[in-house]
């Protein structure tokens, strides 16, 4: 067994398989691959601008461009391999990456995107690039938790979570939980 193929097995979530949810919505699916290859570009775009930073003598800043173009260019092979068909092994990577749950994708791409903003807070081109791949990440973020549970499954674990852990009595059942019960209502 390799040492990658241990990191991996390591990272994996235990009891759980790798193969991603089917309950996540189509649309935040697409929203997650196009925010990520956008934003890619983007950020890749603003770290040139943030490399000028050398012309003004702003060595944190240069770091911030740099570290920024490397963060876009990751982010692009695993979301968009079609973008750098031209280099070796870039579908292998991507296909490790898609085999990965959302949260490891989401805590991968929020890692990528902090450290610009640590070494250059106050530019734009920053604020751009970095932050539109930790939205990537924040998107990924939310594929990971899942859907929201029905009004049935939140209203029974808001009867469970009541002090004496007894079902919360309720009369009307067609009264949401936002509703006050003491303000008449014409029927």
């Amino acid at each position: 067994m390799s040492f990658a193929d241990k990191i991996t097995m390591l990272m994996s979530r235990p009891g759980g398989d790798n193969v991603q949810k089917d309950d996540v919505p189509w649309w935040m699916r697409y929203a997650g691959r196009v925010l990520g290859t956008v934003g890619s570009f983007i950020a890749i775009f603003a770290g040139i601008i943030n490399c000028m930073g050398l012309f003004t003598l702003n060595v944190s800043c240069l770091i911030a461009g740099i570290w920024q173009m490397l963060a876009g260019f990751i982010v692009i092979v695993c979301e968009a391999p079609c973008c750098c068909f031209f280099i070796d092994y870039v579908q292998v990577l991507s296909d490790k990456m898609e085999t990965r749950p959302y949260w490891n994708k989401a805590a991968f791409y929020v890692g990528l995107a902090l450290p610009p903003f640590f070494l250059c807070f106050l530019s734009l081109s920053t604020w751009f690039g970095s932050g539109i791949i930790f939205a990537t990440g924040v998107v990924y973020g939310m594929m990971a938790l899942g859907r929201k549970g029905s009004r049935d499954d939140m209203a029974a674990m808001a009867a469970a979570g009541s002090p004496t852990g007894a079902p919360l009595p309720t009369s009307d059942h067609n009264v949401t939980l936002m509703e006050d019960p003491d303000v008449w209502r014409p029927n």
